[in-house]
């Protein structure tokens, strides 16, 4: 993850729930849609949330383009950053 030696255990479930809403948060960051502190925020809030075996489960099935699923804690600052007429 930017800024950080090493990743921290939530950053490839975000990474990988954004990725399927279309979101790259890595671009986020660069291009200055989202501060290093708000990504570290979401994830920290990720790896809190307490959903790590059904999010593994969940990215584990491969879905298409789709928003984060209902008990996904960190769904709405997800579809926050989902490009408009993204993955619904």
């Amino acid at each position: 993850m930017i800024g950080y030696v090493e990743s921290p255990t939530a950053w490839p479930f975000t990474r990988g729930m954004a990725r399927l809403a279309g979101v790259d948060l890595p671009s986020a960051v660069l291009d200055g849609w989202l501060s290093r502190s708000e990504l570290a925020s979401i994830v920290s809030q990720c790896q809190e949330g307490g959903c790590k075996e059904a999010c593994l489960g969940w990215l584990g099935k491969g879905a298409g383009p789709t928003q984060p699923p209902a008990f996904c804690a960190i769904r709405a600052e997800i579809a926050a950053l989902a490009p408009e007429g993204g993955a619904q």
